[in-house]
């Protein structure tokens, strides 16, 4: 599979390989593990996502998982609130795409994304959602939607600033309320 990537010259993403399974056990912490696992992730329960994430991408499957990678060598500040440099590798978080789920309407795509902590407040959350839009977009999905828990005030602050319009509030299939946001993905 040829490997593909998407930058904007402060964050790269790139499928999610097995070898980054350990990275994100790393990394992840209270709040990712809450909002996008469900609770605490296991050694084998991330390896076993982390070859599925890649079989889904080598299959064209429904689900395309990125990794947001940052360049570890500038993590200062840029004056627009991003981390400088380019993403040279170092897994900052992830984003995915779910181009077929039952909540999803025809030409929808679902975005959910997460950033481990020392990555958080820099802006970099807002550009892979910008970044994975556009490649739904150039996949076919003509809107995408994030659902978001009312209690998470800083993921629906990414959906806001990404461009995303409120649309109201729905249940998940477990009763989960969510917060959901649509943005429509002309190209």
């Amino acid at each position: 599979m040829r490997e593909l990537e998407l930058s904007d010259g402060v964050i790269t993403l790139s499928p999610l390989r097995p070898e980054d399974a350990a990275a994100h056990l790393a990394g992840e912490d209270e709040a990712l593990a809450r909002w996008l696992g469900g609770g605490p992730s296991t050694p084998e329960g991330v390896a076993a996502y982390f070859r599925h994430c890649r079989e889904e991408w080598e299959t064209a499957g429904a689900l395309r998982a990125f990794g947001i990678r940052a360049d570890q060598g500038n993590e200062e500040d840029d004056a627009d609130g991003g981390v400088g440099g380019g993403g040279n590798g170092v897994l900052a978080g992830t984003v995915d795409l779910r181009f077929e789920h039952s909540d999803l309407a025809p030409g929808q795509v679902n975005v959910a994304y997460g950033l481990y902590p020392s990555w958080r407040g820099r802006g970099l959350a807002t550009r892979a959602v910008l970044l994975a839009s556009g490649y739904a977009a150039r996949a076919g999905a003509r809107e995408a939607v994030i659902r978001v828990e009312p209690e998470n005030a800083a993921s629906a602050a990414v959906a806001r600033r990404a461009g995303f319009r409120p649309a109201g509030r729905v249940r998940d299939g477990h009763g989960t309320l969510h917060d959901c946001y649509l943005r429509g993905l002309d190209l």
